[in-house]
């Protein structure tokens, strides 16, 4: 998972809306009632559409320089950005069982404490997730 940088096309509706495309990446596109809805929604796709082919283990590819995108009438280019991990933290948390082994002492102790396990397991995952960055 990763941070990207798309290009991405707005074109102006009726009534102030947008929608938004992205050329380098087949069938990723949105709309916004307004310019600013229009960028959240875009982000949104893009995390989404990239999220969805880093699971499939498919190519992501490569941007399309800014200059080089073609536009028609009314229309306007510009970057949107967005980071798969986070959005994988604020999408994607279904719990999931983990079974592992532990000394026994260790875990009548725990217990005897009332400790959560699955708190501490969750706690120790993320210190060292986050230690990997």
């Amino acid at each position: 998972m990763a941070k990207y940088v798309y290009p991405a096309v707005f074109s102006p509706e009726e009534e102030g809306q947008y929608s938004v495309y992205f050329p380098d990446l087949d069938g990723c596109y949105t709309c916004g009632d307004n310019l600013q809805d229009a960028i959240i929604m875009a982000e949104d796709v893009l995390a989404f559409y990239l999220y969805d082919e880093e699971k499939k283990g498919n190519t992501i590819p490569e941007p399309t320089p800014i200059k080089q995108v073609e536009l028609n009438e009314n229309e306007f280019v510009n970057y949107v950005a967005c980071d798969t991990r986070e959005y994988a933290k604020m999408h994607n948390n279904k719990a999931v069982k983990k079974t592992l082994t532990i000394p026994e002492w260790l875990n009548e102790e725990a217990t005897a404490m009332g400790v959560n396990f699955s708190q501490v397991l969750q706690e120790a995952l993320m210190n060292k997730v986050n230690a990997g960055k």
